[in-house]
């Protein structure tokens, strides 16, 4: 009986070892987040932000590793999540302009369709979605054609915001490009 019961114990602590979740492996592009007013997270925490947050960018950053993304990986013409993974999502804590139109606080998610030349970046309104498989255009909120401008080479998509005249930009880096998208706020 003992033996028995030996046995059983056994059986039950190897399906219970098998039974616990494994960790998920770590992911090859990992999320990253951007904040305007830059580093807002770090100011708060030290009683140094003397500006509210207005907006913030979580996204995944994939790595160049040799390949050629624009008119490569990523085809000209084609919409792209402006990242990997998970679409690009910026939110807003204030309304804003982009392109003279109006953009109320919320969550959004951010594209683009690339060329040589220049992106058009969209503003969607469509959230927590994975790549660009369920782009709906009916969703756009803001479209905005901004230039490529040819940049050092950057290994792993970056993006952040740099302060300008009533506003900022969101500046998107990789490989050797750079745009940036005129964000305008209403005092």
């Amino acid at each position: 009986m003992k033996f028995l019961f030996s046995i059983f114990l056994i059986l039950c602590l190897g399906n219970a070892a098998r039974a616990q979740d494994p960790i998920t492996p770590l992911d090859l592009s990992p999320m990253d987040m951007a904040y305007f007013p830059t580093k807002y997270p770090i100011l708060k925490i030290q009683n140094l932000a003397v500006a509210p947050l207005i907006m913030r960018v979580i996204y995944s950053r994939p790595h160049q590793n040799g390949r050629k993304i624009f008119g490569g990986l990523q085809q000209y013409g084609e919409i792209w999540r402006m990242g990997a993974n998970e679409a690009t999502e910026i939110q807003f804590f204030k309304d804003v302009i982009i392109n003279q139109k109006k953009v109320s606080k919320g969550r959004y998610t951010l594209y683009a369709i690339v060329y040589g030349d220049k992106w058009t970046v969209i503003v969607n309104k469509q959230t927590d979605t994975w790549g660009a498989f369920k782009y709906d255009s009916s969703n756009d909120v803001v479209r905005m054609d901004v230039p490529v401008i040819y940049h050092e080479h950057v290994e792993n998509m970056t993006i952040n915001f740099t302060k300008l005249q009533g506003g900022a930009n969101m500046n998107v880096y990789w490989e050797n490009v750079k745009v940036s998208l005129p964000i305008l706020f209403y005092f």
